[in-house]
């Protein structure tokens, strides 16, 4: 068994605005592995300024990768611990090596007979472009539209209220994300008014770790010392708050199992956000959706601007997890340099079609 990985640049069409500023290219790494004449492929989707793994040796780590890569997969997967994007691409490469083609997980999804449900992107921006993109999401059929907020919450707040008054929450189900933009303070006024206007869930509201509120500092309910600590701020506003709430980036980085246990038993999320490429791929998100559904934490999967092979591997494992609710995947159309494709969007449904 060879391996080999490269780096390549995704280039976005438009420079698209994040709560960690405008993105003009994506880098990312693609691992192929070959044994017996048979090739898979897998994507080692790294998020500068957002993956754990972001280190400086990550291209070593790669290296080391290949030149062991003969290596029982759990010795592999021990070693690459606290490298969840690699983990992604290995898990990736491997399943593609066994199924050929395209395939991850084989289905009735990859076999073009079912599809999954989406959720529609809006990206940061002015209200005018905003704006544009949600006409666009309703043209195309979409029943459930998640925006990006945090820029300017007062104009963000006026777009969504006019939204709502065209379309109630039966018939229009809206997400945001805010990428941990809001004070605690901030949070728990802003979580009162998406409650007003009929809001599914709020991503993330707070910074992860947060611990800087006034409440957190007079109470003495969890202490500096404890373990619990800098998940305080947040697990109060799960407690207290009118709008359900969805964990994201506060996953990431959290790498043992009790761990990942304990951060959910103290935080009591409504809901939790998988990024595969993030939370250590298809087994570290697994691990996340045993013990939420243990817990009675419901969950979605969402990509995290990967490749479309990236994303086409997230869509098939996605598939087989049964999740009713609308799932935040990606579509792969937002680069101008990416990979050849089976994925097609129909509406607000995902098809694998060849």
């Amino acid at each position: 068994m060879n391996a080999q990985f490269t780096r390549h640049e995704l280039i976005f069409k438009q420079a698209s605005g994040t709560s960690r500023g405008v993105l003009t290219t994506k880098e990312t790494y693609l691992l192929e592995i070959s044994e017996n004449n048979k090739k898979g492929i897998g994507e080692c989707a790294i998020f500068r300024g957002l993956s754990y793994d972001d280190v400086p040796d990550y291209e070593e780590k790669l290296t080391w990768l290949c030149k062991n890569i003969y290596l029982d997969f759990e010795v592999l997967k021990k070693e690459l611990l606290h490298y969840p994007s690699i983990i992604f691409g290995l898990e990736q490469a491997l399943l593609n090596l066994l199924h050929g083609e395209d395939l991850y997980f084989p289905s009735d999804f990859t076999d073009g007979k079912d599809s999954i449900k989406i959720n529609g992107l809006i990206w940061m921006g002015n209200a005018d472009f905003m704006q544009s993109q949600i006409e666009e999401k309703l043209a195309k059929g979409f029943d459930c539209i998640k925006l990006k907020i945090g820029v300017d919450w007062k104009s963000e707040k006026e777009i969504i209220k006019k939204l709502r008054e065209k379309f109630p929450k039966e018939q229009l189900e809206l997400r945001v994300d805010a990428n941990g933009a809001f004070s605690y303070e901030e949070a728990t006024i802003v979580l009162q008014e998406l409650a007003d206007l009929g809001i599914h869930s709020i991503e993330q509201p707070i910074k992860k770790n947060q611990v800087k509120s006034k409440k957190s500092q007079e109470t003495d309910e969890i202490n500096s010392t404890d373990c619990c600590a800098p998940w305080n701020d947040m697990a109060k506003l799960c407690a207290e708050t009118p709008t359900p709430i969805a964990l994201d980036e506060e996953l990431i980085g959290v790498i043992d199992f009790e761990d990942k246990k304990k951060l959910l038993e103290t935080i009591k999320p409504q809901y939790i956000i998988l990024k595969p490429a993030l939370v250590g791929g298809f087994s570290g998100s697994d691990e996340w959706i045993a013990i939420a559904e243990s817990l009675g934490i419901n969950w979605w999967i969402t990509s995290a601007l990967e490749s479309n092979i990236g994303l086409n591997a997230i869509c098939q494992y996605t598939y087989t997890k049964k999740n009713p609710l609308p799932q935040g995947l990606g579509t792969g159309a937002l680069f101008t340099n990416n990979f050849e494709t089976h994925l097609q969007l129909e509406g607000d449904q995902m098809w694998h079609k060849k």
